[in-house]
């Protein structure tokens, strides 16, 4: 420990042997900031990253010049995917030390891979575009960005947040759940996962109602007590009362006693009562039998108008739209041009329009058949010109970069994308039929790796297909 006056050694001493400051609050407050972040190596080590950035950032308010402390800081940033929040802490750490400081390693790590540095700049763009559709409104659109954000980064704990978040917006309950598990695991003691878990939860398994408790009987007094003049009896409860003759005749005689009253008072009035309840449901059902016949005839006439108002536009339909939908199809093909005449290097957004295109129809092939208007090809096409290699690019870099994080589910559609729009990308299709073996489909990888060796053979894709499909068939 240093002394912040003179820079002199400290000992176990309150004062500093060099200059004579005192040093016992300062040495206080260096102790305190080293216990928060022993504290927050604890809480990084059990996953609760949440708590592990409280505990550092208050470590660092006592003593800005923990290194460890920083650096961990940035740690916690990165593994959260707040890689921009962690760059800053390691290049702060490294002012502080410029020398024998493993931020070096960190930022060098990040900064010598381009195609790190490239995912990076796509991630931050894409999830600030995801809360601009948000606050347009445009649900869709966010949902898309998100899903791109997360092939990117799939620990960015925001990014699984925001699309959880609309998960539930649209009741979706059982994939918000899917999303904040993923938070859970990254973080474990998020406090806005948690937020949004309860609620999840409560959707999908309401609280049962509480069932009542049986009541326990108050036991009685053990004895009797009342009162004969001046005098106070006090007799027994479970005291027997003595056989014979005499107590048989009393008891027979009760009974009888009781069995008349009954018949003769209480059995009568039972009756009525009895009698009038049920005059009085039988009014009741009466009423709700009326009231649910007329709501019925009143139903079955709005049934047969909807059912007229129906039939009425599906004509009017007719005469605007094709039988192949193709107003669908052509509402999709404008979005896609006007993006491309606002800003013709924006492809992700194009891309976008073309996959609303894609999930409303099925597939474009189908909505530029044989049955579409020459107009509608020729406008596609001449899209497709204008675009170029970008769209092909955007998605095999996507499609790529999911492949190499092992994400195979969002690589498959995005190289699928980019062999069909250029049928001369080798590479696409080699990968495609390397994230179908590796994601359990070896009927279509044997079918890919078969299609790499037919259309471009002597090539090095051609030469490690066949030896993947050589390894498919040995191991069947």
């Amino acid at each position: 420990m240093i002394c912040y006056n003179c820079g002199c050694r400290l000992s176990e001493h309150d004062f500093c042997t060099g200059c004579g400051a005192d040093v016992g609050l300062y040495k206080k407050i260096l102790s305190m900031s080293n216990r928060l972040y022993n504290d927050g190596l604890e809480k990084a080590t059990v996953r609760d990253l949440s708590g592990a950035i409280v505990s550092l950032r208050q470590s660092l308010k006592l003593n800005k010049n923990n290194i460890d402390a920083r650096n961990l800081l940035g740690l916690v940033y990165f593994e959260m995917g707040e890689t921009v929040s962690a760059l800053g802490e390691w290049v702060i750490s490294k002012n502080l030390r410029p020398k024998k400081n493993i931020a070096d390693d960190y930022i060098d790590m990040i900064q010598t891979n381009q195609a790190r540095l490239d995912a990076i700049n796509q991630t931050i763009k894409k999830y600030n575009q995801a809360l601009l559709y948000c606050y347009q409104d445009s649900l869709d659109l966010a949902v898309i960005q998100l899903k791109k954000v997360l092939s990117y980064n799939p620990k960015y704990v925001h990014a699984h947040q925001l699309l959880a978040l609309l998960y539930i917006n649209s009741e979706e309950w059982e994939r918000a759940q899917k999303e904040l598990q993923k938070c859970i695991q990254i973080d474990t003691n998020n406090t806005t996962t948690l937020r949004y878990l309860k609620e999840v939860e409560h959707m999908l398994m309401p609280e049962e109602a509480a069932k009542n408790l049986p009541r326990k009987k108050a036991s009685g007094e053990d004895v009797v007590r009342y009162q004969s003049g001046n005098e106070t009896i006090i007799q027994p409860m479970n005291m027997k009362e003595p056989k014979g003759v005499s107590s048989l005749l009393n008891l027979g005689i009760g009974v009888i006693i009781g069995v008349a009253i009954a018949c003769f008072l209480i059995l009568p009035g039972r009756i009525q009562n009895a009698k009038a309840d049920i005059n009085k449901e039988l009014r009741v059902v009466s009423e709700q039998s009326d009231a649910k016949t007329a709501t019925i005839d009143e139903l079955e006439q709005k049934v047969q108008n909807l059912t007229d108002s129906q039939e009425r536009l599906q004509e009017e339909l007719a005469t605007y739209q094709g039988t192949n939908g193709e107003i669908k199809a052509t509402d999709g093909l404008m979005m896609a041009v006007n993006a491309y005449l606002e800003n013709p290097e924006d492809i992700e957004t194009i891309a976008s329009y073309l996959e609303i295109l894609e999930e409303n129809e099925e597939s474009l092939t189908s909505e530029v058949g044989r049955e579409k208007s020459e107009s509608f090809t020729s406008l596609y096409n001449k899209l497709l010109e204008l675009l170029g290699t970008g769209l092909v690019d955007y998605y095999y870099n996507i499609g790529y970069e999911s492949y190499r994080a092992e994400n195979y589910e969002e690589a498959i559609p995005n190289l699928e994308r980019a062999y069909r729009y250029d049928s001369t990308k080798a590479e696409a299709l080699f990968y495609l039929g390397n994230s179908y073996h590796r994601n359990g489909d070896d009927n279509k990888a044997k079918e890919t790796y078969a299609l790499v060796m037919d259309y471009f053979p002597d090539t090095e894709f051609s030469n490690k297909s066949e030896t993947y499909l050589a390894e498919i068939n040995n191991a069947e």
